[in-house]
This record gives structure tokens, C-alpha cells and sequence, in this order.
């Protein structure tokens, strides 16, 4: 199994365009400890051949022309992304897809829940539904991902992890770790390896960490490392958990958490702009990694 990951960074990018934060002054400056991230979206492959992108990222196009196991190699006409597997509705998430709708033709898995809110919004027509095969999944259930040329030889479990519904389709009071089709983590199988993917997460129930244990890779919400950062730096007036992902630091938060998690790799991925992990030289990276976790690079190959 190969996975390159295509984005590190949360919704915005890294540098986001409107902040003016210390960690996006150092990237725009060219800083080699702030290295610039996209927006996150990782692409997997069994065979090196078929290419899976996990989420569709409003920087795809970008990702796609930076990485040439992506780019086109038989005819006029080619891509070898033969399928796109999505974890939210969220914007950064999704958008990507209106990139793909040049008559390629590809297989898109979701849950009812998300293909719902992709149906629901006209914009998405643009994906030719003779080309595009829209393929809702069952939670708890692996099944075989296929793409238009045949078996990709990778097999996807959808299962919900605890977070909310995207921002555009948020109301008062709605619970923001609820366990439902919205927000799903993806178990990975290939040639005998296990790659689990959870770019979101409100809360790290038993079953979520019984889920990640013993796997060969995680790559688990990284997006901020202090619940009220966007507050402290004056760039925002939500805390991590109103956005439904789990603080990295503290007695509760994800780094606490884990801390008895077995893989063979750990990687944090979704990271926002405003989190002090995406310099090199943080004392934040450095107890990430005296804990044995990695922080998601661009462009950065894995191989399980």
C-alpha cells in the first residue's frame, strides 16, 4: 500500500490568505521551519496504478500537479484517481470534487448522510452522473472500493466517530460529538496492511481507540493544540471543540488520550494555521515527538 499525503493543514491552508499570525508570517516568509501546508486530503494506492483520494480538497487541483503519480499517462485523456472516499461534508473537504468534472470518470463513496448533502446542492451536478458513480456505504462494513477500469485492491470501512455536521448545515443547539453518518473515520486494508484515517474528532471514545489500535499507520486529528489558540492569537472566537475537533494538549485532550495507542506509525493531519506543531523548531513538535507522534507534510510518501 502506498498513501501520499496530499494536504496537512486544516480549512485555509497554511498560510490561511487572511492571517497574519506568527506561524503564517514565518511561512510566507519562506521560513524552512514553517514549511506552507494545503489543505487535508491524503491519495492511497494497492498497486501504484489505481489511485484512491481520501476527501477532495479545495486545493485538489494544486495537490494533483505537485504529485506526479496523479498526473495522466495513457492517451489524450487519463487520470489514474479512479475513486474519491469522503469522511465529512465539510467544505474543505469536498469542494475538491468540482475539479474532477472534466468527463473523468470515477466511483465516489460516501455515507447516505453525506451523499445527501452533496445531492442536495445543485453545484454538484456538474459530476456527469454517467461518469460519476455515487456509492453510499453502510457504517461497520468493509467493502472491496472499485473504480471504472476494475478492483482498486483496497477494501474501506466507513465507522462514525464523535463530531457534528458540517458548518453550513449547523443549528442551534445541535450537538457537536454526536456519533452519526456525518462525521466517519476510514480502516484502510491492503496486501495484508491497516491504515486508519480520521482527519475529525470531538471525543475519542473506547471504540475509536480499540479501532486505531494495532494498526500499521493513524493519521488523527492534529487541528489545533490548545482548545482556545484561534481565541489567544485574535484570529477567531471558536474554540477547537465548537468546531468539533479535540484539543491536542491538556489533562483531556488527545495527546492524554492516546498515550497508550500501539502503531506502527502515528501522524497528525488537519492541522490549523494557528497551531504551533507546524514549526519545526515549537516545543510543541518536540513533545509530540518525544511521544512518538509525526506531524503530516505535504508531498510526504507513506508506506505502511
Amino acid at each position: 500500500m502506498r498513501i501520499v499525503i496530499l494536504g496537512a493543514a486544516a480549512g485555509g491552508g497554511f498560510p490561511q490568505w487572511n492571517c497574519n499570525c506568527g506561524g503564517c508570517r514565518r511561512a510566507r516568509a519562506g521560513d524552512p521551519a514553517a514549511k506552507p501546508r494545503t489543505q487535508s486530503s491524503l491519495a492511497v494506492s494497492a498497486d501504484g496504478e489505481r489511485w484512491v483520494l481520501l476527501n477532495a480538497s479545495p486545493d485538489l487541483r494544486q495537490q494533483i500537479l505537485a504529485n506526479p503519480a496523479l498526473h495522466p499517462r495513457h492517451g489524450a485523456r487519463h487520470s489514474p484517481i479512479g475513486a474519491v472516499v469522503l469522511t465529512n461534508a465539510d467544505v474543505d473537504h469536498i469542494i475538491g470534487l468540482i475539479d474532477l468534472r472534466e468527463g473523468h470518470p470515477f466511483s465516489l463513496y460516501a455515507t447516505p448522510e453525506i451523499q445527501d448533502v452533496l445531492a442536495a446542492n445543485p453545484v454538484f451536478g456538474v459530476l456527469n452522473p454517467a461518469l460519476v458513480s455515487r456509492r453510499p456505504l453502510a457504517l461497520n462494513g468493509p467493502v472491496e472500493i472499485d473504480t471504472p477500469t476494475g478492483p482498486s485492491g483496497l477494501s474501506v470501512e466507513m465507522f462514525p466517530v464523535p463530531g457534528k455536521v458540517a458548518l453550513f448545515l449547523e443549528s442551534e443547539g445541535m450537538r457537536l460529538d454526536q456519533e452519526t453518518g456525518h462525521t466517519v473515520g476510514l480502516e484502510l486494508r491492503a496486501n495484508g496492511r491497516r491504515v486508519v484515517y480520521v482527519p475529525g474528532c470531538a471525543r475519542v471514545s473506547d471504540a475509536l481507540f480499540n479501532r486505531m489500535h494495532g494498526a500499521d499507520v493513524v493519521f488523527f486529528d492534529g487541528t489545533v493544540w490548545h482548545d482556545d489558540e484561534m481565541q489567544a492569537a485574535g484570529v477567531g472566537t471558536k474554540t477547537g471543540r465548537r468546531m468539533g475537533h479535540l484539543p491536542i494538549a491538556g489533562p483531556d485532550g488527545s495527546l492524554a488520550a492516546l498515550q497508550h495507542l500501539r502503531a506502527g506509525r502515528k501522524i497528525l493531519i488537519h492541522i490549523n494555521n494557528t497551531n504551533p506543531i507546524l514549526l519545526d523548531d515549537s516545543p510543541e513538535r518536540a513533545a509530540l515527538a518525544a511521544a512518538g507522534w509525526e506531524v503530516a507534510e505535504d508531498g510526504r510518501e507513506v508506506t505502511p
